[in-house]
């Protein structure tokens, strides 16, 4: 059943190669899988996401993909210094990128094609 199986995300993007920059130079990521279209990335605990072409557009209205992360401030400072700039919002409030939140502190940027992708520092751990 697929409560067994392995889930990923998946990202739509007009162009792979264009977006392929963003997530290798500014994020970090090394590609795991090349494949016409699309572009499969690792990241922490065996979970994975793709970028993939599409004739759709992101919305941005919603957290498409999120990493957890021990200290989001952190983060923010450490993506900030490499050009990423963070979503500003009035709920949940965000303070210099990061929103406090019953259940930890967030923060949201945005790739070059608009997918929302959020950070989450979990007050308990899960």
């Amino acid at each position: 059943m697929l409560a067994d199986r392995r889930v990923h995300t998946t990202l739509p993007t007009h162009d792979v190669d264009r977006l392929r920059e963003f997530y290798e130079e500014t994020l970090g990521f090394e590609p795991l899988a090349l494949r016409p279209g699309v572009a499969a990335y690792r990241a922490g605990d065996g979970s994975l996401f793709v970028i993939s072409r599409s004739g759709g557009t992101a919305s941005g209205g919603h957290t498409q993909m999120a990493f957890t992360v021990p200290d989001v401030e952190a983060e923010v400072r450490e993506l900030t210094a490499r050009g990423v700039v963070f979503e500003a919002y009035e709920t949940p409030k965000t303070v210099d990128g990061v929103a406090q939140m019953p259940a930890g502190r967030g923060a949201w940027f945005k790739d070059p094609d608009g997918n929302l992708l959020g950070l989450f520092e979990f007050a308990e751990p899960i």
